[in-house]
């Protein structure tokens, strides 16, 4: 399914196949595979990702594996505040954001 035409919900709902959608970005990546547990796979995807966006994921993949210090320095060059909302939120929140500023 191109990104273009799938929607936030859609893409939820594709972390129950096997693979990541097709032609989704780095960043929708990375989340897709933390929303299926592999922590490993998201992380080394946000790590090439040189952007804000990419820092946010980057720093949210930290609060998630308990490393405050490190997720506080991602948050500072993602531009964002650190979160203390629940993870579940902030990945939403995150995925969200990805959907708006690609206009879907």
């Amino acid at each position: 399914m191109v990104l273009g035409l799938m929607t936030i919900d859609e893409f939820k709902l594709s972390v129950s196949q096997d693979i990541p959608p097709p032609d989704i970005s780095p960043a929708l990546n990375a989340l897709w595979h933390d929303a299926r547990g592999d922590w490993e796979a998201a992380h080394g995807v946000a790590q090439a990702i040189e952007d804000e966006t990419g820092a946010w994921i980057h720093a949210y993949l930290h609060r998630k594996e308990g490393d405050p210090g490190n997720a506080a320095y991602w948050y500072r060059r993602a531009r964002q505040p650190v979160a203390h909302d629940s993870l579940p939120d902030e990945w939403s929140r995150i995925v969200s954001t990805i959907f708006a500023q690609l206009g879907a």
